[in-house]
């Protein structure tokens, strides 16, 4: 069976690691099931789309987020970058407090500012690197030990981002204005993917030819702003499946999906599974 077109999103498996260097622009969206936690350790900043939305990480800056949403970095002025990947299962297993992992559920990125950042955080980040590298399990475990107390620490020093999803999330400072046109269309997407919605209708918000809207879409994003909109309804999806009780048909629709054949065929090309058995592996006992 030939593939679909609109399976260009990478989806890579769980895995706890770590590791340092130059972040390098990402030529299509990815998703994998973790916590990832990024920190800028020299240079400028990290520009990411998140689920439709620009997300900016200063300098000193530390985020996470759940990588279960499609992201992908398009732009970075950093020379050096340290991220971490946390299985979610294994982030669930933490015990956190529900509102945290909810709003991270919710696709909420936190993201400290540079002024709370810590002065050990590139030699702590670059030991568990070391540490997650190898095969040694006392290491590892006391590695997953303080990355999960610099997880809740984050949470500590961003309670002003963490009140309700689907809030704005801070101005991207490029005066690119392709970048800003495309930004404007994935914000447009990531705020009314639940809606019917045409390439026209995306257009409109920027004031441009469809055509042309297009290409300016793909030449940033890497992929056609209909693709787009599917990953934003099955990111959705996964979290609806992983966070409430609701029939799979009632996830489809409340994602936006047109019809439920239609999303089972996006759901399985982009997954791997049917959404039953994503949310039997997925779901460990979170409350509804």
């Amino acid at each position: 069976m030939a593939p679909q077109a609109a399976q260009q999103i990478e989806i890579q498996p769980p895995a706890l690691l770590s590791w340092s260097g130059r972040p390098e622009l990402m030529g299509t969206a990815h998703q994998h099931d973790d916590l990832e936690i990024n920190l800028v350790a020299e240079g400028g900043t990290m520009l990411y789309l998140f689920g439709g939305e620009p997300v900016e990480i200063g300098p000193g800056s530390v985020a996470a987020f759940w990588a279960a949403v499609p992201h992908q970095l398009i732009a970075s002025t950093a020379t050096r970058a340290y991220w971490v990947h946390v299985p979610f299962a294994t982030f669930l297993g933490w015990g956190l407090p529900d509102a945290l992992v909810g709003r991270l559920l919710a696709g909420t990125p936190l993201i400290a500012p540079p002024s709370a950042a810590l002065a050990g955080d590139p030699a702590n980040f670059a030991q568990w690197a070391q540490d997650l590298s190898g095969d040694r399990p006392e290491p590892r475990r006391i590695a997953m030990l303080e990355v999960e107390a610099r997880v809740r620490r984050l949470a500590l020093a961003t309670p002003g981002q963490l009140a309700t999803p689907g809030q704005p999330v801070q101005q991207v400072t490029s005066g690119d204005p392709t970048l800003q046109q495309v930004l404007t269309m994935v914000r447009h997407v990531a705020e009314n993917f639940r809606e019917p919605l045409t390439v026209a209708d995306v257009a409109r918000t920027v004031r441009l030819h469809p055509n042309y809207a297009m290409a300016q879409f793909r030449k940033v994003v890497r992929t056609t702003i209909v693709d787009y909109l599917t990953r934003c309804r099955l990111a959705e999806a996964r979290r609806l499946l992983v966070t409430t009780a609701l029939p799979v048909p009632d996830v489809a629709a409340e994602s936006g999906f047109s019809s439920v054949s239609r999303f089972y065929t996006a759901f399985g090309a982009a997954c791997g599974m049917p959404p039953a058995a994503y949310r039997r592996e997925n779901q460990h006992d979170q409350p509804r």
